[in-house]
């Protein structure tokens, strides 16, 4: 039998020493004020993590068209082939984050039943359906969350469902409508990427001079809800993935002061994606 008493000083010396040369984690990012935000990026090579509040629950806004499009999919089966119509839906909900398609399959997969199915496949520990089976924007999620969707469309997903999703995601158009969903990860990084927007609480249009030609349209329904999560507050969220293969998945959640202007807000989004995909 090994004596533990042997065993100890060598266990306590193997330990200092791996404090002492493990890489320092990465400070806070420092934010302008009125601006919250939680975020994670994941580099899938080296399991490398950078995050700050990665559990704090966001309303998802727009970013939960991934979980209704992947619920769909999940549930039509692997090796079966996508109903034109359907197919016709999800492109321009993953694309260009248009709302009557999000809508349609949402009600048509028992509305926050799709959210229950996901939590339970994916094991989603921050994302819970809203209160009002109505708006599905007020789905209740994290940015850890959201990256363990990802991983989960990258690495146990059916072939064909992850080549749809990723797909659509790295042909985002510039444009929703009247609204430009440049900013975040499009803008902050020269690799290719994939990714979905998602934003909220702007009002009808953006101010005049601001308006971006083309695509569908986004915010996500607006309306009551007996949740906790920040129901009001302007939001940006950016998401999805940086490099040819996939390599970095980022996800960056903001809520910003509603005085802040949409062109600032997604100045600053981009600002901070920069740095949270550098560190």
């Amino acid at each position: 039998m090994i004596s533990f008493r042997k065993l100890a000083p060598a266990l306590a010396a193997a330990t200092m020493a791996a404090a002492l040369f493990a890489p320092p984690a990465a400070a806070a990012i420092d934010l302008p004020p009125g601006m919250t935000a939680s975020y994670l990026t994941i580099d899938r090579a080296s399991g490398k993590r950078v995050a700050q509040d990665e559990h704090v629950q966001f309303r998802s806004a727009s970013l939960v068209k991934v979980l209704i499009a992947l619920d769909y999919l999940e549930t039509l089966g692997a090796g079966n082939p996508i109903p034109p119509a359907d197919a016709a839906l999800m492109q321009p909900m993953l694309r260009s984050s248009a709302n009557d398609p999000a809508s349609e399959l949402w009600v048509r997969g028992g509305s926050g039943a799709v959210v229950d199915r996901m939590v339970a496949k994916l094991g989603l520990t921050d994302t819970a359906p809203p209160a009002d089976p109505g708006m599905w924007g007020f789905t209740a999620t994290s940015a850890a969350d959201i990256a363990k969707t990802y991983e989960y469309i990258l690495d146990s997903a059916d072939a064909g469902h992850r080549d749809f999703i990723m797909g659509h995601l790295r042909a985002s158009t510039k444009c929703s409508d009247v609204w430009d969903q440049s900013w975040g990860i499009p803008s902050a990084v020269s690799d290719p990427w994939a990714v979905k927007q998602g934003w909220s609480a702007w009002g009808e249009a953006p101010p005049a001079g601001e308006e971006c030609a083309g695509g569908r349209g986004d915010l996500a329904p607006e309306g009551p809800s007996t949740s906790d999560v920040d129901l009001t507050s302007p939001l940006m969220h950016t998401s999805g993935t940086v490099g040819g293969n996939d390599e970095k998945i980022v996800v960056v959640l903001t809520l910003q002061a509603k005085d802040t202007p949409f062109r600032e807000s997604a100045n600053r989004i981009t600002e901070l994606t920069k740095t949270v995909v550098s560190s």
